[in-house]
């Protein structure tokens, strides 16, 4: 639990997503980062007592340190002109419904939407219109607040609400609310940690930031000398470097990233620092996919040096390679590492074998590693 916990003061944030393909996001960071470990650590952390993990929109959809939470005040503040629309709009259309299912949670929780759903009164529904998908908007909406959080998850993934005095830990609520500009301070200072070297635009996208929201923040950390002005080579923008990064004599990392992984997530930071590009392809007709569904990076030392499109087929016990493809520069080492790795992984999930499929160049190599 300790490593973890330092793991996720490294990361600042776990990014939540529904894609279960392979294994969902928020496990994956950290499999590439301690490797192979026992999910429960998560579920403990993030729905037992003592709670370390709460969920909230700090990248997007997040799991993130409960001594976050009070940071998140002032984005909890602005939810009626910043939560994405559908929320947005039952909170203006809808106060009624918002402040009945806010009731609801207080009274029940920690519930799902469906059971939320399934309490609605019937005389409200009929009079008002009101539905699944507007009560589940309301939860959203009061998720965005803050007004409502998140207890945990169902085995299906279904969010469980409940109010936050029953889900934080009493000494992150009694904590004063910081002022915007106290907030806005302390994420660009987690941000600056846990990348390390970064140009603005890198740091304010790690909390989703605005532009006149980190411009003084950074400007006040580079005047304290927590982050310094730094110019590297190939970059066209100028960047900071924390005052505690510091460049090790070697890297011997081996790890997979889920598209999902905070080193690969900004795209554009991700091709000037490895000479890597990559976007993900969920979303792309299968036809016009260039790599696959569901690829994941490979680091080997310092490098991205292939990508690979995996797949987990739980009920016949295989993790599946889609696809396997090299970068034009990838060391003569990178099919056996990649192989280690992936049994590492398929054992992980608990898979007892692991078939590659002929796509890619690395595919037949990768093949012989692997028999």
């Amino acid at each position: 639990m300790r490593t973890l916990a330092r793991t996720v003061a490294r990361t600042g944030v776990l990014q939540i997503d529904s894609v279960n393909v392979l294994q969902r996001a928020h496990y994956m960071p950290l499999f590439s980062r301690m490797g192979p470990y026992d999910t429960d650590l998560l579920h403990r952390a993030a729905g037992r007592s003592p709670r370390r993990l709460v969920e909230y929109w700090a990248h997007v959809a997040a799991f993130m340190p409960v001594d976050l939470w009070p940071y998140m005040q002032h984005r909890m503040a602005r939810a009626r002109t910043e939560a994405w629309g559908g929320p947005r709009s039952i909170a203006e259309r809808r106060p009624d419904l918002v402040s009945w299912v806010y009731d609801e949670v207080r009274a029940r929780g920690p519930v799902t939407a469906r059971q939320v759903e399934g309490d609605l009164p019937r005389a409200a529904s009929e009079n008002w219109g009101w539905n699944w998908s507007e009560t589940k908007q309301a939860l959203e909406f009061l998720f965005f607040a803050g007004e409502v959080t998140a207890s945990g998850r169902t085995p299906q993934f279904e969010r469980l609400y409940d109010v936050p005095e029953r889900v934080l830990p009493p000494e992150v609520l009694a904590v004063p609310t910081p002022t915007a500009a106290e907030a806005h301070l302390e994420l660009l200072r987690r941000a600056a940690r846990s990348h390390g070297v970064a140009t603005e635009a890198c740091l304010r996208d790690y909390y989703r930031m605005s532009t006149q929201d980190a411009r003084p923040a950074l400007d006040a950390l580079v005047e304290s000398g927590e982050v310094l002005p730094v110019t590297v080579e190939g970059w066209d923008r100028p960047a900071y470097l924390h005052r505690d990064a510091r460049l090790p004599r070697r890297v011997d990392a081996r790890a997979l990233l889920s598209p999902f992984d905070p080193v690969v997530w900004e795209r554009s930071r991700t091709e000037s620092l490895f000479g890597f590009h990559y976007r993900i392809e969920i979303y792309v007709p299968e036809h016009l996919r260039r790599h696959g569904y569901y690829v994941l990076p490979f680091l080997l030392g310092d490098r991205l040096v292939a990508r690979v499109d995996l797949k987990a087929d739980r009920k016949a016990g295989l993790l599946v390679v889609k696809g396997a493809y090299a970068e034009p520069d990838a060391p003569p080492e990178t099919a056996a590492e990649l192989a280690v790795e992936l049994r590492s992984l398929a054992s992980w999930l608990g898979l007892p074998e692991t078939t590659v499929a002929p796509r890619g160049d690395l595919a037949e190599p990768l093949s012989v590693e692997l028999k």
